[in-house]
């Protein structure tokens, strides 16, 4: 079991990217696929827009945390053809960990592994929202968000399953009121 921890923290870790020599850290969606366990692009696609509506329910600029880029990627024929992605900054990670299948073992290790990694970032990084340029301009990436918020949405996020499940909520607008009541 350790041994796989271990491989899925470095499968996170090769994942990060760097947006220029400040340092500034981001993901590419499709490069968390595998790492959390999903297989599809279309099934994945599934978390991050659960992540986005979280994201806004909680009052955070979507676009500050998801940045929709396209990529070029080379075919088994060898020609070339554009793919939608996106930029993910650590808080949109954790939070489509936190929106993912939490059946797949690696989706369960990286709601950890972003968490500790926001915190670690917050003690020893400080919090500012950072800026990275892409091929389109300036885009700004609050890549910093404070541990204490991200441990507030947590606990939004529990209350929210408890009172589902106490209440017996069914349907997407009951438990959505209540996902937004709680946040």
């Amino acid at each position: 079991m350790e041994k796989q921890l271990q491989s899925l923290q470095q499968d996170l870790e090769a994942a990060t990217q760097r947006a220029d020599s400040g340092g500034i850290e981001f993901w590419f969606a499709r490069d968390l696929l595998a790492p959390l366990g999903y297989a599809r692009w279309e099934n994945f696609q599934t978390a991050i827009k659960r992540a986005m509506g979280s994201c806004e329910a909680g009052g955070d600029g979507v676009t500050d945390h998801f940045r929709v880029v396209t990529k070029m990627v080379r075919l088994g024929s060898g020609a070339n053809r554009e793919i939608d992605d996106f930029m993910l900054t650590r808080y949109a990670c954790y939070l489509i960990a936190q929106n993912g299948d939490p059946r797949k073992a690696e989706t369960a290790f990286a709601q950890s592994y972003f968490a500790v990694q926001t915190q670690k970032q917050e003690l020893f990084g400080g919090h500012t929202t950072q800026v990275m340029k892409d091929r389109c301009g300036i885009l700004p990436l609050a890549d910093f968000l404070a541990t204490l918020t991200i441990a507030a949405k947590n606990l939004a996020t529990k209350m929210t399953n408890f009172h589902v499940e106490r209440e017996h909520l069914r349907g997407e607008q009951p438990i959505a009121r209540e996902h937004v009541q709680n946040n």
